[in-house]
């Protein structure tokens, strides 16, 4: 290989910018090309993305040593970007289920959605342990407990596939062609920022970071995770993306981890104050640190050029790039790219199939926490009864799809609305209730909705906006919308079930909690409403423990 085939492998670009022409040209053969924001993919469906991935593919094996590459995507809770696709808890929900075996089922079935689409990696999952709620992913983590997060570190058996007996820990595996390459983040100690701060400092010891933080990604190892992205934040003041001791020293030398690493997005500009000044020192620290692959996205042209020159100059070694490529090149080899390098259009029938939104039904209804039911010792509020003559269901999260599913969903931040299909917690109740009660729906009920009436009981759904990362960083923790006052005005009137929609716990004021008949926090459920129903109605038992 030349040193340019090379570091075409290396290089990591978005969509907005990649030609056919530059991955075959520039031998830009090793992608990860994310699905955008614009408008034009607001309904596209696998199928689109199956061919547009193809498009790329055929690129990449028309260059000269006919490497094909890797397209990824953030499919952290469900092929979540798609149209369509079927949207599972957030991993806060999943830790509440407590369920290894469930997460793994669930790995298997976002594998196949996310291969229906042609793409071959996912970025999932963060194993974080959340130390403080006021993170703003929070909802990314499966638990503030590093064993529950250990536990579930089983979804990585779903996505690639289980690793048989004697497979050598480190070295990774994918099982075949309706798998996909996993990965484990963000390495590490992100849920351990000082205040809760996103991309912000965790201040410990090494034997802290060791038993708290990093001790998950030992399972991930264990079950042949293919990659590991580095995390934005720092470890007492020295940022994780140019750390050569816990890249390569602990990562990839002690723990025997033979997947390559890869950088968050825009990671490397985040290296230099202003940001994206000084970037090829930015590429020279973060290489040498042990950055395998770079998601650029943007600025290609110029991380080639600068990473060309620095090892024309031997400030970066040849040897380590012979390192990174190699690991690359493994990957892709374990993954059975080489043999099946284009999409399989018979997954497409999986895309939300009615297997998956079972499966998801099922995840739901176990994560479901009950943090109160009756006011009185010995009376229960819940299970409700179906055959009654009148209910109300209010709040802002009652039929909101979007609210329901949380960020990383369609978009990055998320959105509000009808934004792809599932059930929301109205669609449930009005389904599960039928014909014979009357369903009276109000987002935010006037004085008038209550007078004459007669409702047997009230639903309201309350919650948290959409949001991810940084933007979800957050030192109050009450809950937004006004979502207290709704709360406490319809419970004033009716009996009153209270749904808690939230990435994180939010603090419920002991005058709210009085007034309430039950409680129950449903975290980020996804498209699944029926989950819900199905619990409060008394056809499942509660299961879910809070996982923070």
């Amino acid at each position: 290989m030349t040193l340019q085939e090379k570091i075409g492998q290396m290089t990591q670009i978005e969509l907005c910018v990649a030609t056919f022409s530059d991955v075959r040209d520039l031998s830009i053969v090793t992608k990860y090309l994310l699905p955008p924001n614009d408008s034009t993919s607001k309904k596209a469906m696998p199928s689109d993305w199956a061919d547009k991935v193809d498009r790329f593919q055929q690129a990449a094996l028309d260059s000269r040593l006919r490497i094909p590459l890797i397209y990824g995507i953030d499919a952290v809770h469900g092929n979540n970007r798609f149209y369509g696709a079927t949207i599972f808890p957030h991993n806060i929900g999943l830790g509440a289920t407590r369920d290894a075996d469930l997460v793994q089922r669930i790995g298997a079935a976002v594998a196949l959605e996310v291969r229906a689409s042609g793409i071959h990696f996912s970025f999932a999952p963060c194993v974080a342990v959340c130390r403080d709620p006021r993170w703003g992913r929070c909802y990314e983590s499966f638990s503030e407990d590093t064993n529950i997060v250990r536990k579930m570190t089983s979804i990585i058996s779903g996505l690639q596939g289980q690793p048989p007996v004697g497979h050598p820990k480190g070295y990774p595996f994918v099982a075949g062609r309706y798998n996909v390459i996993a990965c484990a983040k963000h390495f590490v100690g992100d849920g351990g920022t000082e205040k809760g701060i996103n991309e912000g400092n965790t201040i410990s010891s090494y034997n802290d970071l060791e038993t708290i933080h990093m001790a998950p990604y030992l399972d991930c190892l264990y079950q042949g995770v293919s990659t590991v992205m580095a995390s934005y934040s720092s470890w007492n003041g020295c940022k994780l993306h140019v750390h050569h001791f816990l890249l390569t020293e602990i990562l990839k030398d002690k723990l025997g981890f033979k997947g390559f690493v890869i950088s968050d997005w825009k990671a490397l500009d985040r290296l230099s104050e202003p940001r994206g000044s000084n970037y090829r020192h930015c590429v020279y620290t973060a290489i040498n640190a042990g950055i395998d692959m770079v998601m650029v996205p943007l600025r290609y042209k110029q991380f080639i050029e600068d990473l060309t020159s620095l090892v024309e100059s031997g400030e970066i070694q040849m040897s380590r790039i012979d390192d990174a490529v190699e690991r690359i090149l493994r990957v892709k080899y374990v993954a059975g790219l080489f043999e099946y390098p284009f999409s399989d259009r018979s997954l497409l029938d999986t895309v939300g199939c009615k297997l998956h939104r079972e499966l998801a039904r099922e995840a739901v209804r176990k994560s479901l926490v009950l943090l109160k039911n009756g006011k009185n010792p010995g009376k229960a509020f819940l299970p409700l009864e179906k055959n009654v003559k009148r209910v109300l269901i209010a709040g802002t999260h009652a039929d909101n799809l979007g609210y329901q599913c949380g960020g990383w969903t369609r978009y990055w931040q998320g959105s509000s609305g009808r934004i792809t299909i599932g059930t929301t917690i109205l669609d449930a109740f009005r389904e599960v209730m039928g014909d014979k009660t009357e369903v009276i729906y109000e987002k935010y009920p006037s004085p008038d909705t209550f007078a004459g009436q007669n409702f047997s009981f009230a639903i309201v759904a309350v919650g948290e906006e959409p949001y991810a990362e940084s933007a979800g960083d957050n030192s109050e923790l009450i809950i937004p919308l006004n979502g207290s006052e709704l709360l406490s005005s319809v419970a004033d009137r009716i009996p009153t079930l209270a749904i808690l929609i939230s990435g994180r716990p939010l603090v419920i004021e002991p005058w709210l909690l009085e007034k309430v008949d039950a409680l129950v926090a449903a975290w980020l459920p996804g498209t699944e409403g029926r989950g819900i129903t199905d619990v409060v109605f008394g056809d499942y038992e509660f299961e879910g423990q809070l996982p923070i």
